[in-house]
């Protein structure tokens, strides 16, 4: 199996030893993307602009796949507030996925300085080479 990882100047700078992307068997796993803007590093206030952020540069680390979020099929979001904030992130995560939505978990997690941090899975189409 061919595993091929891919990291972008267009995505917060990786704040560890990890790949913003990885592609193996038509599958694309994206590391935890936080809300930093990634020209900044400036983090929005409040849960709907942070979770805007998050998915924007979900959205930006498939693009490096030639993916995009109607091919997530699965997401995991860490929510800092869980009760406090699910209702306004799910109105963000709503509006920016489509139907029918992916599998997702959302769970309560101690997070460094932010709201949210959201992690997906996609599916390549199968007429897509996997080293696009």
């Amino acid at each position: 199996m061919t595993r091929t990882s891919h990291t972008s100047t267009h995505l917060p700078a990786p704040a560890g030893p990890y790949s913003h992307v990885v592609s193996a068997a038509g599958l694309v796993w994206t590391a935890g993307f936080g809300p930093q803007n990634p020209q900044t590093g400036a983090v929005p206030e409040g849960i709907v602009a942070q979770t805007e952020q998050v998915i924007t540069n979900v959205e930006e680390a498939l693009r490096l796949r030639g993916l995009g979020l109607e091919d997530v099929v699965k997401a995991t979001v860490h929510l800092q507030h869980l009760k406090r904030d699910f209702d306004a992130y799910n109105g963000v995560y709503a509006r920016r996925f489509a139907e029918p939505f992916p599998a997702r978990t959302t769970v309560g997690s101690d997070l460094m300085d932010i709201l949210v941090e959201i992690d997906v899975v996609a599916v390549a189409p199968t007429n897509q080479s996997s080293t696009a």
